[in-house]
């Protein structure tokens, strides 16, 4: 079957930018781990590809071959599809021998593209895992064994803990010796955790709270036993019996704790393995199949589609609560504010839920099921019950249960949304003058959920309400944070962009005959017409680049941030698999979709962002330069970089006489102030813990720098704490009303110290923020150049909007 994809694919379909890597597991009512995460279990199922995966692989192929951006790179050789499916199964190259690599790709690789283009026969995925299982299972009872002898713990040895481009181990004996190293690696790791746990125990309080359990719970009890209860029968027998054990039982070593904690580890590895189902290998395989042709190319199971429209749509049907899994017992780990859970007061952070029901049904229990269905089990349609059975984290008695009916209704995932605020910058002469500061997480779009009771939400329409809200505290400049904003929907770039600019082009696009596009921002009025600063970072990709790019190329912001932004000029469609194939279409069961490339994008000027990224005006000290792999120029199969004619557009950059006294004041004050000497600080140790690619696996040596370490940390914490006592004030704005505070689980005690103060007051803002405080004094530095009329554009200062254009 053949499609014509100009006329089956649905023209009314969003197009994407996507951020560079996409979660592929999220889950707004709990998280679920990858694959390749996941262990493995000693299991007789055998999976074949079933009708309908067959008619999907047929589809996807199609579909990438006809209408994808790059198809003529990739053609019919599928080759690399074997060695990519291993490594998203084993992406530590830990299981799977060098042999195992040969042995498929020789069996498979030539026939990958045939079996799946016109027979939809993806069996190899399932012949791979069969593999894949039995090196687990087989590896998983060796460490057992290994886990009953005496291990050494002063050897001279080292493990590397990135072998995501490492070769396999050749055979069996080098396989082992590399798993001698890894136990190494990972008992001393959970020894160090249980020296801290055993150290943070020792200055616990003693009275007033008991700490939770490890390593399930993490809430602490409000007040300790009441005497009453302590004197009650039952209460004594049952407190006589751990210390009559206690009393015979000899303490084991931290050797033997960290043995038992890495034993049950690899006992929940196999569990988790038995659960692995053939849906799961199926989207492993064609995504393996989609990602040959770009990174940004993808195959979403019917389910993780729908965690993906959610996340874009940023609300969900639902109760409000963030789950997590935690020894089989699904844990309730966070509360979303407003949301059903929420409001009626009776789910906290901590509670496990046990069973669930369906109104008029009888309970399900969860204990050991997968997130995946638990979270299922929880969805459903607005105004429709879900019965919870718990066990409430506050009460003493693990046998207590509570039964709790909740709901269902549309959850607003507002953490996602704009925010702002206005920041007070001191002047110098004691004054401040008021700055405004936008945080913009991704690139949302309006819900099509038929909902018309509801409030329908946008990026661009979000910051013209924040906006407006900004300009009445009388702002006398704006910085828009785009850091770690990964795209979205790049409609919605082109109408942010066109808050700043007057009426002209703000992206081109190219499809794969060469013919080019020019979107543009048709409204001639601006929201905000004064000076600007754009914050980025390396982990700011597509439409944030597209918007960044495009106020640079009008000159009507200074851009600030990393020494460049992640390098995504590709844009995505995503088409459900049933609208194209009529079999899938008439099918009782939900399809999957893909997510594929369909063009470039290029600035007005006609600059390329892919692979480049857009390249700041300021660069500030960063870690995230020296993170590896979080650039384009890193992933696999990234198209490369080019550049097409200028479009028509009424700007220009930044002139060097403008950009370069704004680059000397902020390097001036990098040079003197305490604050980017603690940047740097940090900068330079990260630098040498990530050269550092060998782990030593003699205990004397980690406790040697884990000492070291958490010196260092404990020092940069202190000078954080001492920056933060010079944050600018600030007032934050809320669509709507103030948010309640998040209803968290408390942080764990294997969690960093370092981190417990890092946000404000407010829970929005980080403190001592380098980067932001950098910025907003970068705006001021604009402010304070626009007295100059040289540098005037004719009747306006630069870095604003000439009077003609302004007002909205």
């Amino acid at each position: 079957m053949l499609l014509n994809i100009s006329k089956d694919i649905p023209s009314n379909l969003p197009m994407m930018i996507r951020p560079p890597r996409l979660l592929r597991s999220l889950v707004l009512l709990g998280s679920l781990a990858l694959v390749g995460a996941k262990g493995s279990a000693a299991t007789d199922q055998k999976f074949t590809t079933p009708p309908s995966v067959s008619q999907e692989a047929i589809t996807v192929v199609q579909l990438l071959e006809q209408a994808h951006y790059n198809r003529d790179a990739v053609g019919t050789d599928y080759s690399e599809v074997i060695p990519d499916y291993m490594s998203d199964l084993d992406g530590q190259h830990l299981f799977f021998l060098n042999s195992d690599k040969t042995k498929f790709v020789n069996e498979y690789a030539k026939n990958v593209y045939q079996n799946v283009r016109f027979l939809g026969n993806i069996d190899p995925a399932y012949d791979i895992f069969y593999t894949y299982e039995s090196r687990v299972r087989a590896r998983v009872n060796w460490i057992f064994d290994e886990l009953k002898k005496n291990i050494d713990l002063s050897t001279n040895e080292t493990y590397r803990i990135d072998r995501t481009k490492s070769e396999w181990p050749s055979d069996l004996s080098s396989a082992d010796d590399l798993w001698r190293k890894r136990l190494k690696y990972e008992l001393i790791a959970e020894m160090l955790s249980a020296k801290d746990d055993k150290a943070k125990s020792a200055t616990a309080p003693t009275t007033g709270t008991i700490p939770a359990p490890k390593p399930s719970a993490t809430k602490q009890l409000e007040t300790a036993p009441t005497a009453s209860a302590a004197a009650s029968p039952s209460t004594s027998v049952s407190a006589a019996k751990p210390a009559a054990v206690a009393a015979t039982t000899p303490p084991q070593s931290p050797l033997e704790k960290a043995k038992e904690t890495i034993r049950k580890r690899y006992e929940r590895m196999l569990k988790n393995m038995a659960e692995i189902d053939q849906n799961d290998l199926s989207e492993l395989y064609l995504g393996a199949i989609a990602r040959l042709y770009d990174p940004h190319t993808d195959y979403f199971s019917a389910e993780t589609y729908q965690d993906f429209a959610i996340q874009m749509k940023l609300q969900l049907v639902g109760i409000g609560a963030l789950l997590g899994l935690e020894d089989d017992n699904c844990v309730v780990k966070e509360i979303v504010p407003g949301g059903p859970a929420d409001l009626g007061h009776q789910l906290k952070p901590n509670d496990k839920i046990i069973a669930v029901a369906q109104p008029g049904q009888e309970p399900v229990e969860v204990i050991g099921m997968k997130l995946r269905k638990i979270v299922d089990m929880i969805r459903g349609h607005k105004g429709t019950k879900v019965h919870l059975i718990v066990q409430p984290a506050d009460s003493p008695d693990s046998s207590v249960r509570r039964d709790i009916v909740i709901t269902r209704d549309v959850v607003k995932l507002n953490a996602q949304r704009a925010r702002a605020a206005v920041f007070q910058l001191p002047d110098g002469k004691g004054a401040t003058e008021p700055i405004g500061v936008i945080t913009l997480p991704a690139f949302y779009g309006p819900a099509d959920d038929g909902d018309t009771d509801g409030e329908r939400i946008s990026a661009s329409h979000d910051v013209a309400r924040l906006l407006d809200d900004l300009k009445q505290q009388k702002i006398r400049g704006l910085v828009l944070d785009l850091r770690h904003n990964g795209g979205g929907y790049l409609t919605e770039a082109i109408d942010l962009a066109g808050l700043f600019i007057p009426r002209g082009p703000v992206v081109q696009v190219k499809n794969y005959n060469g013919e080019i596009q020019v979107d543009n921002d048709d409204n001639p009025s601006v929201a905000y017409a004064g000076p600007m600063a754009v914050l980025v970072d390396r982990f700011s990709a597509s439409a944030s680049e597209i918007v960044t790019g495009a106020l640079q190329n009008y000159g009507r912001a200074v851009i600030v941030g990393d020494s460049s932004t992640h390098g995504k000029g590709t844009v995505q469609q995503v088409v459900e698999l049933k609208q194209i194939n009529p079999l899938l279409a008439h099918a009782s069961e939900p399809a999957g979709a893909v997510k594929f490339t369909i063009q470039k994008y290029y600035l007005p000027s006609g600059t390329s962002t892919q692979l480049k990224g857009v390249i700041p005006d300021i660069v500030l000290p960063s870690i995230d330069d020296y993170i590896p792999g979080i650039g384009e120029a890193d992933l696999p199969h990234a198209l490369v970089w080019d550049q097409i004619p200028s479009s028509m557009f009424d700007g220009h950059p930044l002139a060097a006489n403008v950009v370069q006294p704004l680059r000397e004041a902020s390097l001036e004050r990098q040079k003197k102030l305490e604050e980017f000497a603690y940047l740097r600080k940090n900068v330079d140790w990260f630098k040498v813990r990530e050269q550092q690619k060998l782990i030593s696996v003699n205990l004397a040596e980690r406790e040697k720098q884990k000492a070291q370490d958490e010196a260092f940390r404990k020092e940069m914490k202190q000078e954080r704490n001492e920056i933060a006592k010079s944050d600018f004030t600030f007032k934050p704005f809320y669509l709507g009303t103030p948010p309640p505070p998040k209803i968290k689980a408390p942080k764990s005690d294997d969690e960093d110290p370092t981190a417990d103060d890092e946000l404000d007051d407010s829970d929005t803002y980080l403190k001592a923020d380098v980067h932001l405080r950098e910025a907003i004094r970068i705006v001021g530095d604009a402010i304070a150049l626009g007295q100059n009329r040289k540098l005037w554009v004719s009747n306006h200062p630069p870095l604003t909007v000439a009077v003609s254009a302004r007002g909205r």
